[in-house]
């Protein structure tokens, strides 16, 4: 997952509504999203290759999503991301979250960004931020290959577009999904320097990445209720077409 924007309203009817991208080379293998066979709880798309996941919610209302961090020459770890998010949402939500994320071993893996928790609480993590784990503010956030709302261009758009649609009289799925189309890239002025070099922050510039070997794969929307959840997933060819899609709408569970 590479561009997540959330909207995160603790107590409300619907605590926290979710639109993200996930970029990713086009030759490792996803299955899409889908209630797990080993873990039937768990609803997400899931990497082939590795076992984890990128984004997912469990039936108890559990929710978490991960990016990775960009930092070119990092040295690479063995252990596979993913498996945060799988992990947790494997499992009735923690009693004590911030104490479980606390024990994460997160020297174990490439720089990640995280977001986990529920329908009552909402943690970003990140092994590049020191000051985490730490609570998400009420409110609209985004999320890219960097830290919690650093202000890329690409995040920025999406991030203000889905404030003005959550604070809205309805959820708008359909329009929260279309903001993450863009494909056309931002002014080199505006543009970051991650240390990839202008070309490739032009082509890593727009919500919407593609290239024959790395893109786009889906776009998905999550809503959290406080008795449903409803999840969309739509996925994307090496050329950018939509390739199929996947909707799921549930009744939470209670985890005692």
């Amino acid at each position: 997952m590479c561009l997540i924007a959330l909207h995160w309203s603790p107590n409300s009817p619907c605590p926290l509504q979710v639109v993200a991208n996930r970029d990713e080379f086009h030759a490792r293998p996803a299955a899409a999203l889908a209630w797990w066979d080993d873990a039937p709880d768990v609803l997400a798309g899931r990497d082939l290759q590795a076992g984890g996941t990128w984004m997912g919610v469990n039936r108890y209302g559990g929710f978490a999503a991960l990016t990775n961090y960009r930092q070119p020459g990092a040295t690479e770890s063995s252990r596979s991301r993913g498996e945060i998010v799988a992990n947790y949402l494997k499992n009735p939500p923690q009693k004590d979250l911030e104490a479980y994320l606390r024990n994460l071993p997160l020297d174990e893996y490439a720089g990640f960004n995280l977001l986990i928790g529920d329908r009552e609480r909402l943690f970003y993590v990140s092994n590049r931020d020191a000051n985490t784990p730490r609570p998400v503010a009420p409110g609209t956030h985004g999320l890219s290959n960097a830290l919690l709302d650093t202000p890329w261009p690409k995040l920025e758009a999406v991030r203000s577009g889905l404030e003005r649609l959550a604070t809205g009289p309805q959820q708008q799925p359909e329009s929260a999904m279309a903001l993450m189309q863009r494909r056309q890239t931002f002014a080199d002025e505006q543009l970051p320097d991650t240390g990839v070099g202008l070309s490739m922050e032009r082509l890593l510039s727009p919500p919407f990445i593609c290239t024959p070997a790395y893109g786009t794969r889906n776009t998905t929307w999550l809503s959290l209720g406080q008795e449903q959840a409803q999840m969309i997933e739509r996925r994307y060819t090496p050329d950018g077409q939509l390739s199929g899609e996947s909707r799921e709408l549930f009744e939470l569970v209670s985890a005692t």
